[in-house]
């Protein structure tokens, strides 16, 4: 029931157009979650992850519901439609920036974004392993449609009051998730900084986002990306299930030799591995590939620039995305590990496989995903 409400609040986002149905489908993505993260009730860290992601998520709603009531109070509707048409107005008061900063501070929980972020890494530790892939792809699915639905339908005759935040957010999160994430031994929580980091690469379309072809390519760029990043983490969330009933175990070091008795588990965490890192022939090349385009297609020296970071920053995350092939494939097991083969349950199979799959077909064959999104951004 909690999984099936928080799906049906990103359904409704998709089709919100309204301040109050957007804030109402995001939080009923949001509030389920709440339970699900503690669904360990007697474990104290599901008990401290349920406690941080409540506490943050709480206080974010309530600061974007005060910027949603500003943005009404100023155009007098909550139609996103006519709030745009008030910002295309010459004489647009300055508090209404101060507005879509704080409307803009709540979707930036939901992304992890930082200094957002802080809530991520241990609710991902702390809860149940099938919750934590549920809220890396949902949580932050509907935090992206929900930015994007008020960026371009109700802030875009107003650059500069979307532009300059996300444009720190995205060069913030990416470096430092980047960053965060080579310290750690834990995989759940490497992947919780990825996350950090990737939402930084998602919201890099949107800073540099402008009018005619360049925020078309934007719009493009972010519902691609989204897409292929929904694949590959929760396939590899979907091996971090799988091994961890053998190893009962998330250090990156239980990964040792994992090849040698689990040869396809093994392959298809390199793939989902390479694929994150943006590797070429995985779905991931051309998540990158679409984002960079966009950045060329604004062209400005601010969006330049934010390529310049995102460019550096693909490098640097290859280290640690690396970190785990290079175990499973090239290092022994340890003396004392688990030893035996991997059997997971159908279900779990059935989930890699689909996922390898969509990894697999967009990296060699992307341009029929590359229509998929031209579609869904109405080109």
């Amino acid at each position: 029931m909690l999984l099936l409400t928080s799906l049906l609040g990103l359904l409704v986002m998709g089709s919100a157009r309204d301040l109050v149905s957007v804030f109402i489908a995001l939080e009923t993505i949001t509030i389920p979650t709440f339970v699900l993260a503690g669904w360990r009730k007697h474990d104290t860290r599901s008990n401290e992850a349920a406690v941080k992601y409540f506490l943050i998520g709480a206080l974010s709603s309530a600061v974007m519901l005060y910027g949603m009531s500003l943005l009404f109070g100023l155009s007098g509707s909550t139609i996103l439609a006519d709030i745009v048409a008030f910002s295309r107005e010459a004489d647009t008061p300055p508090l209404f920036v101060f507005a879509a900063f704080l409307t803009m501070v709540g979707f930036a929980f939901k992304i992890s974004a930082v200094p957002f972020h802080t809530w991520a890494p241990d609710t991902y530790e702390g809860a149940p392993t099938p919750v934590t892939a549920f809220l890396s792809v949902a949580s932050k699915a509907g935090g992206v449609i929900a930015l994007t639905t008020v960026v371009f339908f109700a802030l875009f005759g107003e650059p500069g009051s979307f532009r300059p935040l996300l444009w720190v957010l995205a060069a913030a999160s990416m470096t430092l998730g980047n960053l965060a994430a080579l310290r750690q031994t834990n995989v759940v929580r490497l992947l919780a900084y990825s996350s950090i980091a990737q939402g930084g690469f998602l919201l890099v379309p949107l800073a540099v986002a402008g009018d005619g072809e360049a925020g078309a390519s934007a719009l493009k760029a972010v519902i691609v990306y989204l897409l292929i990043y929904g694949a590959m983490n929760l396939g590899a969330f979907a091996v971090v299930i799988a091994v961890a009933r053998r190893t009962r175990s998330g250090e990156i070091s239980s990964y040792a030799g994992l090849y040698r008795h689990a040869p396809a588990l093994a392959i298809a965490m390199t793939a989902f591995m390479l694929s994150l890192a943006g590797i070429p022939f995985f779905a991931g090349w051309f998540a990158k590939f679409v984002m960079f385009q966009a950045v060329l297609d604004a062209g400005t020296p601010a969006a330049v620039t934010l390529g310049v970071v995102a460019a550096v920053n693909s490098v640097v995350a290859f280290f640690y995305y690396a970190r785990i092939p290079r175990e499973m494939i090239f290092h022994p097991p340890a003396p004392d590990a688990v030893s035996g083969p991997v059997r997971p349950p159908l279900a779990l199979n059935a989930a890699i496989a689909l996922c390898v799959t969509v990894v697999l077909v967009v990296g060699l064959y992307p341009q029929a995903f590359a229509r998929l999104g031209d579609l869904a951004a109405g080109g």
